[in-house]
């Protein structure tokens, strides 16, 4: 007998957060392995507090793609994270499997949210932090 897998709704307070993390970024998932029958999708939203980052990390094999909701955000890559693009709401990015990069709240008195899609799961390999003042017009809250 073949077990029906049928549609699986996550609701709002029911986001899970044991997921792969990576400091003040903090990621709840609401569709993926950890919680539904899902095997090949991670989807879940991102959150940053006003001014904070996460550490340096990347994703192992997972692409990895995304939607701001609102705010400002910057994601640092590249050598010693010079390079780096910038998002506010409706802007879609995408990040390439195995690049570290760092997602910053670039607004010290706004949240940032997003949502974010990777395959296969939400692979976090977190790498050595990096001083906030190598990081371009980055500020923490006074």
């Amino acid at each position: 007998m073949t077990l029906q897998v049928v549609p699986v709704v996550t609701r709002a307070a029911a986001l899970d957060d044991n997921t792969g993390q990576s400091g003040d970024c903090v990621r709840r998932s609401g569709v993926s392995p950890q919680h539904t029958p899902a095997t090949k999708l991670w989807f879940g939203q991102v959150t940053n507090e006003p001014g904070f980052r996460s550490p340096p990390h990347h994703h192992g094999e997972a692409e990895t793609g995304g939607y701001v909701l609102r705010g400002h955000g910057r994601i640092y890559f590249g050598e010693d994270y010079k390079e780096f693009v910038d998002m506010t709401a409706g802007d879609f990015v995408f990040v390439p499997p195995h690049m570290p990069h760092v997602e910053a709240n670039m607004s010290t008195t706004e949240g940032l949210t997003w949502l974010t899609c990777r395959t296969p799961d939400n692979i976090v390999v977190n790498l050595p932090d990096v001083p906030d003042e190598t990081l371009a017009d980055y500020r923490r809250p006074e």
